[in-house]
């Protein structure tokens, strides 16, 4: 009775949670571990649920905003936040994530409101100052920015960006002087600041100081290699210093950082014509009028080069519509005239050369019409119309700068991110293992035994791949975890029907629930001792409670130790179990004890040959340690496995 009576209680605390009968905090902290764990949608359906029980409550509230600002639904966001209000007017948090939504929006006089109580309410937290201060900016309201950026520098004025953004505010008032003293200053407290030194370049280029400007935009990109306007900038800089080849690259930097950059590829275009690669200039036009099929300039430079390529047709075809807009573009119908009579259509040559004429009549009379100014309004905002500079460069009608606001919401998602993490950890799941290309079963003897042995509502797969779950494959889950729970709950044996509880505890896993997933382990672990798979699968739920609990200040160094003990209970049941090994491999590898780390990955590799995480992690960890030639060797061999990430990690650390 006393061995059996600890089970019972832990049993029906397990049905009682799967009922759905959750209680609201528990529900919202759920969700709020599937935020961290960027599984947004899923967060969503567990602030409905806290919602639907209690919608008096402010937090789901605010946490649901949380998610649809993830998810770029910033309307939804602005709106949560604003019922959180509501319900509780006191909490600066909200107030400053609608800031951010509003300012997604582009609303920035709303922004600067939500900004100004939040201040109230954090008075010394710096960035809520700054992103109010680009909120004046943007809204054009320059005298209250100067006002506020001197109170910044007043209470923090060792702090760069502030001068930067004063440099930005005398930029826009057109006093350069100013701009370059303040930025100056912002670049001796911080010579590191990317968009300082963009910002730099941009007073040069006004100026026409081009190597000044290149190498400043130079020093911006060592800092900041992935900004696509700084490389468009530079090769503005780099042709008016008749650095073609020069320009040409960064022109093809940018694309590729930006595919859809339209001065990249414009320019891009001019230079290809310049250097005589007609072909490859007409590809960046084809692209350019896809992304602006009425852009007149573009037009005019295709056809010109279809014209000279031998593409008759297609040049009449693209003179044909700019003419439509523009029936007074007399060297378009010139042109489109001499391409009629390279196809033999002599009578339509001859109708626009006749109009041709009598326009050259009309002007020596002075009836020549011009085109109005309704008509250039017509065309593009930020391009000059005037097509005999179709030759020319292009560049933006304002000198804009790009702002990247402080966001605490991204930040604490964003920032967990790195380019070169730990691949995570093997676990039960009803999906099959993905390395991003392939889908396939990774084989494990003792799940092999439980498929084929038990009876199972799923079949059950080994993997380390772990993706957000869209609504459908939630209430998927929901659905299932219901199900499983109704056949438990009538179970007169539960040492039959254990392979069930294996099983809702996968369901729970997929949903973020650890905690329910873990109890179901416990219990399945009192009805066998003997399954390894149970150990390492509790060990995974652990581990992942551990890191949101982290993330919220708990403490979980206890909870931490009892995941290693997980392992070592799997690996003592089965030391041949791979997945254990790597899976304590990484928990020793997250807390940077890299040799322990690596002789688990030496084990784990030993038993799995093929198994490419392992390489992959290892040779993360080998790096770390300094060992870069080893570590690059991991690599190489976790990329010739399929794993193929691990290349630009190589290039990276080489």
């Amino acid at each position: 009775m006393r061995k059996t009576l600890p089970l019972l209680i832990l049993l029906l605390t397990t049905l009682s949670a799967a009922r759905a009968q959750f209680n609201v905090d528990k529900v919202i902290m759920v969700g709020r571990s599937a935020l961290y764990y960027e599984d947004y949608v899923l967060s969503v359906q567990y602030f409905n649920q806290a919602i639907s029980q209690k919608p008096y409550r402010y937090e789901p509230w605010f946490y649901r905003g949380v998610a649809k600002f993830y998810l770029d639904d910033y309307m939804g966001a602005e709106k949560d936040c604003t019922k959180a209000i509501e319900l509780n007017p006191y909490v600066s948090d909200v107030f400053e994530l609608r800031g951010l939504a509003r300012i997604r929006q582009r609303n920035f006089k709303d922004a600067i409101d939500d900004y100004t109580k939040t201040i109230h309410f954090n008075p010394t937290n710096r960035n809520l100052w700054y992103n109010r201060v680009l909120c004046r900016i943007e809204d054009k309201d320059y005298d209250v920015a100067h006002e506020e950026l001197d109170s910044i520098i007043k209470k923090w004025s060792s702090f760069a960006k502030a001068y930067s953004l004063k440099a930005e505010v005398y930029m826009q008032q057109k006093d350069t002087l100013k701009g370059s003293q303040m930025l100056d200053k912002s670049l001796e407290l911080d010579p590191y600041d990317a968009d300082a030194w963009a910002v730099r370049a941009v007073i040069s280029m006004s100026e026409r100081e081009w190597k000044d400007a290149e190498k400043q935009l130079g020093k911006a990109i060592h800092l900041k290699p992935n900004t696509a306007n700084n490389y468009v900038n530079r090769a503005l800089a780099r042709y008016n210093t008749n650095n073609l080849n020069g320009a040409l690259a960064d022109y093809d930097k940018a694309i590729e950082i930006d595919p859809n950059n339209f001065l990249a590829h414009y320019n891009r275009a001019q230079l290809r014509v310049l250097v005589g690669d007609d072909n490859r200039a007409i590809a960046d036009f084809d692209y350019i009028i896809r992304l602006e099929p009425d852009n007149m300039m573009a037009l005019l430079n295709r056809a010109m080069l279809r014209e000279r390529t031998g593409d008759i047709r297609g040049a009449i075809g693209d003179y044909s519509r700019i003419i439509e807009e523009f029936p007074n573009f007399w060297a378009g119908l010139s042109s489109r005239a001499r391409c009629y009579r390279m196809l033999g259509l002599t009578g339509k040559a001859e109708m626009d050369e006749f109009r041709v004429m009598k326009a050259q009549m009309d002007k020596s009379l002075g009836l020549h019409k011009r085109w109005s100014q309704k008509k250039k309004l017509e065309v593009r905002k930020k391009s000059d119309i005037d097509f005999s500079k179709y030759n020319q460069l292009v560049v933006d009608d304002e000198s804009t700068i790009h702002h990247e606001y402080a966001n605490v919401y991204r930040g604490r998602v964003q920032n967990r991110k790195v380019d070169a993490e730990l691949l995570p950890m093997y676990h039960l799941s009803f999906v099959q293992y993905s390395d991003g290309l392939r889908t396939y079963q990774k084989y494990d003897e003792e799940l092999e035994t439980i498929n084929q042995k038990e009876k199972l509502r799923r079949k059950m797969y080994m993997t380390c791949s772990t993706n957000a779950l869209d609504e459908k494959t939630t209430k998927s889950y929901f659905m299932l975890i219901d199900s499983l729970t109704n056949v438990i709950a009538k179970s007169k044996k539960l040492k039959d029907d254990k392979a069930l509880l294996l099983q809702r505890s996968i369901a729970y896993y997929a949903i973020q629930d650890f905690e329910a997933a873990i109890n179901d382990l416990t219990v399945y672990i009192q009805t066998d001792s003997t399954l390894s798979l149970a150990y390492m699968q509790r060990a995974v739920c652990q581990a992942m409670l551990n890191e949101f609990n982290a993330s919220q200040g708990i403490d979980a160094d206890l909870k931490a130790i009892r995941t290693i003990s997980d392992f070592d209970n799997a690996l003592r049941q089965r030391s041949g179990n791979a997945y254990a090994l790597y899976n304590r491999a990484n928990i020793h590898a997250m807390r940077k004890d890299y040799d322990k780390a690596i002789e688990d990955y030496d084990k784990a590799i030993a038993l799995e040959p093929k198994m490419a995480e392992a390489y992959y992690n290892r040779g993360l960890c080998r790096i770390y340690k300094g060992e870069k030639s080893k570590g690059t060797d991991d690599l190489s061999k976790a990329g010739e496995l399929g794993l193929f990430k691990a290349y630009s990690v190589i290039k990276k650390y080489r």
